[in-house]
């Protein structure tokens, strides 16, 4: 046994021991794991149920994205990559049905293994996994993809391995992960981390942004790359994983593209001409009016409007709550409350869309809103009473009425926080309240805006900051000086996108954890610090039954309303998609509908 296991199993075998002596006699391998229940699948099951198994094989798809590209390793800081490269190219131990709210079957393990604490996990890979040059998978390249992405990867790895307390090769082909405390959601993050060829890195800076791919075991390898224009991917013919059940009816393209544009609206352009194969639109107005074109009209397009049952997730204006001004809730509220959401929905939207008035809308995870908490939310906030923002356990609620008395409203919160309007500009100490919203030039959100929208959107607001005496100011950089100053955390206001599955988790930490809130490069944009935050997602990821993880989220989703972070948008509960008229998908949708794993998953092409 390498030395180095040696060590971390005795750094914690007395917990290992404890736990291992509990929980062996109810510990079985299975095919799958659900975050609560059973799998919805059988053993022996032959295909995903919204997947063609017969779907015929070969042709192309073409997909656009906005900004560039400098950087072909998808999981470290530096550098931007590809948006899909890792998913298409590099596998990971377990692969998730989103057809299930979070139920994941395997993919590199032939199996897994756990107890019913979820202390510990133990995965036993495929005897076949094999990288893309044919080398095989194994359990030493899994333990040094998992420690080398925690210790230098981007920082949403380093949360889960945290929780790992030693880690033990129990076979040729297994691998054992205990735990430092259960963890119902453990064995399934642990199963979602894409592992790496170990042998590729070897006197490599693993953190240098490179034009180099990983080599993965994935169903593509990259083909082409032109910098910053174009990236093509080869399905590789002699990918291991092709006859897999959870493969099979799956990743039905020869080849894969993705072409660069410098805004959406020149995307949108490429699209009609015909260079891209697909258009995912954002807004329910263009989706009224765009889309009369020739291409539409001669039917070489088709238009499909895709339903979802997941949770709306959060998409608005962030606010840096590490300085001034927006370290005060009542300054954050007001900005809430200068943001005139039926004017802007009406004129981005045509007021379409409803607005995103939980971190869960759209689900049964979303707090009641405006209600006050349920007796077992309380009993969860109660620890936390004086620490929290008012509506936390009363009932918190986006304004509503007249854009008039909101102003009103705003007005008298920035005068108890201490501001003041002289000649037009508020003031504080002689200082104007001046600041920054910061954009992406032409890159999109991730949600349901593109980017020209998002800057019809921040033009308005600041106009609408004006009437209290502010002056706000719109200021968009090229990508990779954005990614940086959201890394060093030097902005004031941007936009932040959190698409949710029906299952959160410890990507909540990385989101509001109070670890993460001074990490540079971390996801916790806000600067979200708070013992009720930090308390409510240790007891989300420990629930047991479903009830108590719902009424766990709500808590939560109570916290995080009520902490005032963010602007809310709106939100949609379909995905409107235009796509070449060749290229066609089962008829069957999944529960999360056009998420990752849908298209171009499951799609194929007809065309001869």
């Amino acid at each position: 046994m390498p030395s180095h296991f040696i060590k971390v199993l005795k750094a914690g075998i007395a917990v290992a021991g404890l736990l291992l002596v509990g929980t062996a006699a109810v510990a079985q391998k299975a095919h799958g794991i659900a975050m609560y229940g059973e799998p919805g699948l059988p053993v022996g099951f032959t295909h995903l149920p919204y997947a063609n198994p017969d779907a015929p094989k070969g042709g192309s798809m073409t997909f656009g994205e906005t900004g560039g590209f400098d950087s072909l390793n998808p999981y470290i800081v530096r550098g931007r990559a590809p948006f899909d490269l890792g998913r298409w190219t590099v596998e990971t131990l377990m692969v998730r049905s989103i057809d299930e709210p979070f139920t994941l079957y395997g993919l590199l393990a032939e199996s897994i293994e756990t107890d019913d604490a979820r202390s510990f996990v133990e995965f036993t890979l495929h005897p076949e996994a094999r990288f893309s040059d044919g080398s095989p998978v194994t359990v030493d390249d899994v333990i040094w993809s998992f420690q080398t992405l925690a210790s230098e990867g981007q920082p949403r790895y380093a949360a889960v391995w945290n929780k790992v307390a030693t880690f033990e090769e129990t076979g040729p082909r297994s691998v054992r992960f205990t735990f430092t405390e259960p963890d119902r959601e453990m064995p399934l993050a642990l199963g979602l981390r894409p592992v790496l060829k170990r042998a590729q890195w070897e006197g490599v800076d693993f953190t240098r942004s490179s034009l180099v791919p990983p080599i993965g075991s994935g169903p593509y390898v990259v083909d082409e790359v032109v910098p910053g224009r174009r990236i093509t991917y080869r399905r590789n013919p002699d990918w291991w994983g092709k006859d897999l059940p959870v493969n099979r009816g799956l990743h039905n393209f020869d080849r894969l593209r993705t072409e660069f544009y410098g805004d959406s609206g020149v995307m949108f352009e490429a699209f009609k001409a015909g260079s891209l194969s697909v258009w995912r639109e954002l807004n329910a107005a263009r989706w009224a009016t765009n889309f009369d074109f020739p291409a539409v009209r001669e039917g070489q397009v088709r238009l499909e409007t895709i339903p979802h049952g997941r949770p709306s997730g959060i998409q608005g204006f962030v606010m840096n709550t590490r300085t001034p001004p927006f370290d005060d809730w009542r300054v954050r509220q007001a900005m809430i409350l200068a943001f005139d959401f039926p004017l802007i929905n009406q004129i981005v939207t045509g007021g379409a869309e409803p607005r995103i008035g939980s971190f869960f809308s759209n689900s049964d995870l979303g707090m009641r809103v405006g209600e006050p908490a349920s007796a077992a939310e309380a009993e969860l906030l109660t620890p936390y009473h004086n620490e929290m923002p008012p509506g936390a356990v009363d009932g918190y609620a986006l304004p509503s009425g007249a854009a008039r008395a909101n102003l009103a409203r705003a007005a008298e919160l920035l005068r108890k926080a201490g501001w003041a309007v002289e000649g037009g500009q508020l003031m504080r100490d002689g200082a104007p309240m001046r600041f920054e919203i910061l954009l992406a030039q032409g890159g999109d959100s991730g949600g349901t805006l593109s980017a020209d929208q998002i800057a019809t959107v921040a033009a308005i607001y600041v106009r609408l900051l004006k009437r209290l005496g502010i002056d706000a100011r719109v200021t968009a950089v090229d990508s990779a000086q954005y990614n940086q100053r959201l890394t060093d955390f030097d902005f004031d206001m941007t936009v932040m996108t959190r698409s949710f599955s029906l299952s959160p988790g410890n990507e909540q930490w990385l989101y509001w954890g109070s670890g993460a809130a001074m990490q540079p490069g971390s996801r916790n944009v806000a600067g979200v610090s708070s013992p009720a935050v930090d308390s409510l997602i240790a007891a989300m990821v420990r629930a047991e039954t479903p009830r108590a993880f719902r009424d766990t989220a709500r808590a939560l989703d109570r916290v995080l309303m009520a902490g005032r972070y963010v602007v809310p948008f709106w939100y949609s509960d379909v995905s409107r998609l235009a796509y070449r008229s060749d290229l066609s998908h089962p008829d069957r949708l999944p529960l999360y509908g056009d998420w990752p794993g849908f298209q171009p998953e499951v799609w194929w092409s007809n065309a001869p």
